[in-house]
Parts: C-alpha cells; structure tokens; sequence
C-alpha cells in the first residue's frame, strides 16, 4: 500500500507512533516533503474533520488523530522551511479577554493546522489590543475569537472596532464562534464570519482566504 495512504490511515485512528515511524520511512525514501503534509496528514486530518462534521466520531478522537498529526508534523517541519513550502496562510486564535475557556478554542486550532495553516494561539484571556497587535505584527489573514460567557462577548466588538481603526480591517477577516455567539451577534458587530463550531469554523475561514 501507498505509505502516503498508510500515514492519513494511522492518523485517522490515532496511531501517533505509527504516524511517526511512516513519516520517517517516507522521508527516507525521499518522497516530497509537500506531499507527505498534504497527501498523508492533511489528508488524513480532512477525513477526520468530515467525520467530526457529521458526527460519526467525538472529541477524544479527534485529540487522538491530533496528537498523531503533530507526531508526523514534527519530522516534518524542518523539511517544510527548508523546502519553502508554503502554508495556507497565518491565523491568530484566542478566548477574549475575561474567558479561561479553550477547548473549543484548541479544537479549531488543531483542525486549523491539520487543514495547512500556520497557527498562532494567544491562548485564553487575550486583551482586544493582544489580537490586533499581533495579527498586525505576523502578517495574518485572518483572527479567530471564542467565547463561552455572555459576559465576554463585548470583547469581539472591541476588536472589530480596534481592527477598523487601525485600517487593519482591509488585511485581516475577523471570525466569531463559542456557545453564546450567534450568525445575528457577528453581523451585529461587523465580524466577517461567525463559525456554529470547530469544523464549521475551520470551513469559514477556508473561505475568507480563498482556500475553499
């Protein structure tokens, strides 16, 4: 069997050693570095996201799958630079300030990565200035913000406003998600993009850089 297709099989059941021990072989037989991201592990993360999307499989699955992408993403970084290979675009990601939550949060970043992006995750609790400050400084396509409290979620219009005034609006897509946001709360402050959850988010944001 084709080690490309081995590798997106291990990952898609969790088998991070065996992703690892692929990857390396692939390497080994000198097989382009592009292709063993896009063919081997962003094709197995892709199968996983169709299967998040639908239900068929759960969060525990999808950290499994997770942790054996970043198995083979590690071997293959150095690869990548050398090589120029490019990614899919910078997005910054980050729970507002005021919320501690990260778990929807760190699934979109992980399926985001699978997906070919480069990721940059502010973490939890990130001031309005936090997000356009670095999307500014990293040159980002796109910022992500969650939110799980009600409370929170003011924060979102302050970054839409901050972004527009810094005229950072016509550069970076700004996309919205977390229990409490809805389609109607992002056109109300302007956001560009709101996602009902991780997959979905992952698909928006495909489409704000014109990936889709």
């Amino acid at each position: 069997m084709d080690l490309l297709k081995q590798i997106s099989e291990a990952l898609q059941v969790g088998d991070h050693e065996r992703v690892a021990e692929l990857t390396r072989q692939a390497i080994d037989q000198q097989a382009p570095p592009a292709s063993i991201l896009d063919d081997g592990l962003i094709g197995g993360m892709d199968v996983i996201g169709e299967r998040f999307r639908r239900h068929e499989i759960f969060l525990p699955e999808v950290l499994m799958a997770a942790k054996a992408m970043y198995s083979g993403l590690e071997l293959l970084k150095p690869l990548l630079i050398e090589g120029g290979v490019p990614s899919q675009g910078k997005i910054v990601i980050g729970s507002v300030q005021g919320d501690l939550h990260d778990i929807g949060k760190n699934l979109v970043g992980i399926m985001l990565t699978g997906a070919g992006f480069e990721v940059i995750d502010l973490g939890s609790d990130v001031a309005p200035e936090r997000f356009v400050e670095t999307a500014s400084a990293e040159g980002a396509a796109v910022i992500g913000m969650s939110a799980l409290l009600t409370t929170t979620m003011t924060v979102m219009k302050q970054v839409v406003e901050l972004a527009r005034q810094s005229g950072l609006s016509e550069q970076v897509k700004i996309i919205v998600g977390g229990a409490p946001v809805s389609q109607q709360f992002a056109d109300e402050i302007q956001a560009d993009a709101y996602g009902f959850d991780a997959a979905n988010a992952v698909d928006r944001i495909k489409m704000l850089v014109g990936r889709a």
